[in-house]
Protein backbone atom coordinates (compact mmCIF):
# COMPACT_ATOMS: atom_id res chain seq x y z
CA UNK A 1 0.00 0.00 0.00
CA UNK A 2 2.83 2.54 0.64
CA UNK A 3 4.67 1.72 -2.55
CA UNK A 4 1.44 2.25 -4.64
CA UNK A 5 1.42 5.39 -2.25
CA UNK A 6 4.54 6.30 -2.97
CA UNK A 7 4.22 5.88 -7.33
CA UNK A 8 0.71 7.39 -7.56
CA UNK A 9 1.32 11.01 -9.24
CA UNK A 10 -2.05 11.58 -9.42
CA UNK A 11 -2.54 15.85 -7.62
CA UNK A 12 1.28 16.38 -7.75
CA UNK A 13 1.93 19.84 -8.55
CA UNK A 14 4.79 20.12 -11.14
CA UNK A 15 7.56 22.09 -10.70
CA UNK A 16 6.70 25.09 -12.84
CA UNK A 17 3.34 25.64 -11.10
CA UNK A 18 5.08 25.93 -7.90
CA UNK A 19 7.63 28.59 -9.48
CA UNK A 20 4.76 30.21 -10.97
CA UNK A 21 2.93 30.31 -7.66
CA UNK A 22 5.88 31.45 -5.72
CA UNK A 23 6.86 34.44 -8.45
CA UNK A 24 2.89 35.51 -8.07
CA UNK A 25 3.31 35.64 -4.33
CA UNK A 26 6.63 36.85 -4.52
CA UNK A 27 5.65 40.25 -6.62
CA UNK A 28 2.53 40.08 -4.07
CA UNK A 29 4.68 40.41 -1.36
CA UNK A 30 6.65 43.27 -2.94
CA UNK A 31 3.93 45.22 -3.95
CA UNK A 32 2.37 44.73 -0.01
CA UNK A 33 5.91 45.97 1.59
CA UNK A 34 5.86 49.21 -0.47
CA UNK A 35 2.58 50.15 -0.01
CA UNK A 36 3.36 49.61 3.70
CA UNK A 37 6.58 51.25 3.39
CA UNK A 38 5.01 54.65 1.86
CA UNK A 39 2.19 54.70 4.70
CA UNK A 40 4.81 54.31 7.57
CA UNK A 41 7.22 57.37 5.54
CA UNK A 42 3.76 59.25 5.16
CA UNK A 43 2.84 58.68 8.96
CA UNK A 44 6.18 59.74 9.98
CA UNK A 45 6.11 62.73 7.53
CA UNK A 46 2.70 63.43 9.83
CA UNK A 47 4.47 63.53 12.68
CA UNK A 48 7.54 65.36 11.90
CA UNK A 49 5.23 68.18 11.36
CA UNK A 50 3.37 67.80 14.04
CA UNK A 51 6.79 68.39 15.85
CA UNK A 52 7.76 71.28 13.84
CA UNK A 53 4.57 73.37 14.02
CA UNK A 54 4.65 73.22 17.96
CA UNK A 55 5.26 76.93 19.73
CA UNK A 56 7.45 76.91 22.22
CA UNK A 57 7.19 80.78 22.79
CA UNK A 58 6.17 81.63 26.04
CA UNK A 59 5.26 84.82 28.21
CA UNK A 60 5.23 85.46 32.20
CA UNK A 61 4.19 88.83 33.71
CA UNK A 62 6.22 89.74 36.54
CA UNK A 63 4.69 91.08 39.87
CA UNK A 64 5.37 93.21 42.46
CA UNK A 65 4.01 94.00 46.26
CA UNK A 66 4.59 97.44 47.69
CA UNK A 67 4.75 98.40 51.21
CA UNK A 68 4.31 102.17 50.06
CA UNK A 69 6.29 105.19 49.42
CA UNK A 70 7.56 103.36 46.22
CA UNK A 71 9.62 100.97 48.35
CA UNK A 72 8.42 97.52 47.28
CA UNK A 73 8.59 94.00 49.22
CA UNK A 74 8.99 91.67 46.99
CA UNK A 75 9.58 92.02 42.82
CA UNK A 76 9.86 89.72 40.36
CA UNK A 77 10.00 90.54 36.46
CA UNK A 78 8.34 88.70 33.67
CA UNK A 79 10.26 86.84 30.73
CA UNK A 80 9.57 85.69 27.71
CA UNK A 81 10.69 83.96 24.80
CA UNK A 82 9.58 83.63 20.86
CA UNK A 83 10.19 80.41 19.06
CA UNK A 84 10.78 81.49 15.50
CA UNK A 85 10.07 79.74 12.31
CA UNK A 86 12.97 76.71 11.42
CA UNK A 87 14.28 75.65 8.12
CA UNK A 88 12.35 72.13 9.23
CA UNK A 89 9.01 73.42 10.23
CA UNK A 90 7.36 73.25 6.77
CA UNK A 91 6.46 70.59 4.69
CA UNK A 92 7.59 72.21 1.39
CA UNK A 93 11.45 71.32 2.05
CA UNK A 94 10.46 67.56 2.98
CA UNK A 95 10.84 65.00 -0.08
CA UNK A 96 8.03 62.33 0.42
CA UNK A 97 8.36 59.19 -2.00
CA UNK A 98 4.75 58.25 -2.03
CA UNK A 99 2.36 60.01 -4.59
CA UNK A 100 -0.65 59.70 -1.94
CA UNK A 101 -2.72 62.95 -2.48
CA UNK A 102 -3.51 63.33 1.22
CA UNK A 103 0.64 64.30 1.20
CA UNK A 104 0.98 65.71 -2.53
CA UNK A 105 -1.99 68.45 -1.61
CA UNK A 106 0.54 69.72 1.40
Amino acid sequence: MMKSLWNDEAGVILSAELVLIGTILVLGMIVGLVELQCSVVAELSDLSSAFGNLSQSYQISGFASSKGNNQFKARTFGASYTDQADTCDCDANMSIVCTDPGEVRK
